[in-house]
């Protein structure tokens, strides 16, 4: 593996680079940086992984950053995932944040982790000067054939209407 300057790297670790002339057949495991024109056959755990136009990986990816301009074929998870123009990737997706440019290829499944810390749903209580909740649709307002008395979209709740004066 190639060293460059730490410059290059997202991180603080070095980046390392498996050029288009590699094979590794096994595992790549590490806490580095890593830009892939080779190719892999087994699982990629790095830092930061950035997968060039000529790189392949046959296996499971993990990384906290993941670019993709080659070809991954096996799960990838990463808070932050990006399918370049130029990817192609059969597998499944799990991740914080994911940005698909058009003309990637991917096949399979988007998973988003939950956020830990998810905004709790408080009833809320109206004060003086509030306007008035709207009230529930009546059967005159609803369309024949509108699912659960869905009300139509030319509908009006003339009450509600009424503080606007």
């Amino acid at each position: 593996m190639a060293r460059t300057k730490p410059a290059a790297s997202s991180g603080a670790h070095p980046l390392s680079t498996i050029g288009s002339g590699l094979l590794i057949d096994g595992n790549v495991t590490g806490n580095g940086d890593l830009h892939l024109d080779g190719a892999v056959r087994g699982d990629v755990k790095v830092g930061h992984l950035i997968v060039g136009e000529s790189g392949n990986i046959e296996g499971k990816v993990e990384a906290e950053t993941i670019e993709v301009r080659g070809r991954i074929v096996g799960s990838i998870q990463g808070r932050q995932v990006k399918l370049q123009a130029t990817a192609y990737v059969e597998g499944d997706i799990t991740h914080d944040q994911l940005a698909i440019d058009v003309g990637a290829f991917f096949q399979g499944r988007c998973l988003q982790n939950r956020r830990a810390e998810a905004p709790a749903m408080t009833p809320h209580v109206a004060s003086v000067g509030e306007a008035a909740p709207v009230a529930a649709p009546t059967p005159a307002s609803t369309p024949i054939g509108a699912p659960n008395g869905a009300p139509s979209l030319d509908a009006y709740d003339m009450s509600a209407l009424s503080d606007l004066k």
